[in-house]
């Protein structure tokens, strides 16, 4: 219910709205990026009309020769993501969603992670897409967890489950907030 909720409100912005607010996020995170000054920055291509970062993150990379963008595969269903490294016009496969990823390269470790929010509340917690991809990811895998969304998502709880892992900062449109203290 709150999932859907919040795709419906994500996806019924116009493109101007959505974009206009993409902008004030990206301010947002590139102040917080350079305080964290991650050398391996992971994000996800976006999907059902999330922030797209793509942009951003093209700009990020080209700031500084030693710094890697990566995006998430999915190797098996049931299994914890991996990450490979990205670059802007490189070739790329399609998920069965129709999600891009890089089909082959050596996995990575990401310093930061850009994960989407649907729904999300304060503490940090948040709904994914319900399959748990990020959840068993993040529960082996020690990295600074960014939630990446738009304010419309907030919600007072998202009625977290005992395997969620709260995000470290949640970032949109309206500022940078430390999980907890937002």
């Amino acid at each position: 219910m709150l999932r859907d909720r919040a795709l419906a409100a994500r996806e019924a912005l116009s493109p101007a709205s959505r974009a206009g607010r993409v902008r004030q996020l990206e301010t947002h995170l590139d102040q917080l990026v350079a305080a964290l000054q991650p050398r391996v920055l992971a994000f996800c291509w976006p999907y059902r009309a999330e922030p797209d970062l793509r942009e951003w993150v093209t700009c990020w990379l080209t700031a500084d020769a030693d710094r890697r963008a990566a995006l998430p595969v999915v190797l098996e269903k049931d299994a914890p993501l991996i990450f490979r490294c990205w670059r802007p016009g490189m070739l790329l496969q399609t998920d069965r969603h129709g999600i891009p990823f890089p089909g082959e390269g050596a996995a990575v470790v990401p310093d930061v992670v850009l994960v989407p929010l649907n729904a999300f509340d304060a503490q940090g917690f948040r709904l994914g897409y319900g399959g748990g991809y990020f959840d068993r990811t993040l529960a082996i895998m020690r990295t600074v967890t960014v939630g990446v969304g738009f304010e419309l998502g907030r919600v007072d709880s998202v009625l977290p489950q005992a395997h969620d892992r709260a995000m470290d900062w949640l970032v949109t449109e309206a500022g940078t907030f430390r999980a907890a203290e937002a």
